[in-house]
């Protein structure tokens, strides 16, 4: 259940680099204490949250691919922070199947986006999987 409030804690965190073009460790900490995460969740946050600078731009090159139609300069800023948690997730963490990237991706979407924002995201990283023909590096290929 941790991880869960772990990946809420890193999109506010990936939001709030996106609009403020920075993190802020304050709210970094704040968000530790508000969920009251674990030391291997934390570690969770900081991996991404630092590799983000390094795997942004490819991640954004999937995520327009994906969207069709749509740049990620048009997404809103919450939709883009949850595609790039998931895309990371699963492009660079192997430890968590498809699966659970793209259903916690579409329940943070339900919460914090709009009503067709768990529709749009999960489109997007469903074709991103088959597409790019990844379903057999995580058992997938039987879902």
């Amino acid at each position: 259940m941790a991880r869960k409030f772990a990946r809420e804690a890193l999109m506010k965190l990936l939001y709030e680099k996106d609009i403020a073009g920075e993190h802020h460790e304050e709210s970094l900490l704040a968000l530790i204490e508000e969920f009251q995460l674990i030391e291997n969740d934390e570690k969770y946050i900081r991996e991404i949250l630092y590799s983000m600078d390094q795997k942004q731009s490819m991640i954004d090159i999937y995520i327009e691919k994906y969207a069709k139609e749509w740049t990620v300069d048009r997404m809103s800023k919450v939709d883009l922070a949850i595609l790039r948690l998931a895309m990371f997730e699963i492009l660079y963490r192997e430890d968590i199947p498809y699966s659970v990237s793209i259903n916690e991706a579409v329940e943070l979407a339900k919460k914090y986006s709009s009503e067709k924002s768990s529709s749009f995201i999960n489109g997007i990283l469903g074709n991103f999987i088959r597409m790019e023909s990844l379903e057999k590096n995580k058992g997938l290929e039987n879902q």
